[in-house]
């Protein structure tokens, strides 16, 4: 079973270096980067908005747990936004290789 995690980040120089950690350390096959997003959100009682960057995480199920750990430790915020979203099909091709390029828990 496979898994999109979806992280946003305080820039895309951030989202960079994260993403290239996950997938040197074979936590992710494949991780993209929208460089930059309007976000509008509570935070301590009060309405913020902020730019930020996004990272999808390609990744296995398994291996999720994993990944939240490592991002919370390389993350700058207090409370990062990590969401794990279930693959549910896809490209038999795409998942197999996406299988191969993740290290095995």
């Amino acid at each position: 079973m496979f898994t999109l995690i979806y992280i946003t980040t305080s820039c895309q120089d951030e989202s960079e270096s994260i993403g290239r950690k996950l997938v040197e350390e074979r936590l992710a096959a494949c991780v993209n980067i929208i460089p930059s997003i309007k976000s509008i959100y509570h935070w301590m009682g009060e309405i913020e908005e902020d730019s930020e960057s996004v990272l999808i995480v390609k990744t296995a199920q398994e291996l999720t747990p994993e990944i939240v750990k490592r991002v919370k430790e390389l993350h700058s915020y207090d409370n990062p936004c990590i969401i794990s979203i279930p693959i549910t099909g896809g490209s038999r091709d795409y998942l197999e290789w996406l299988n191969d390029e993740v290290k095995k828990p």
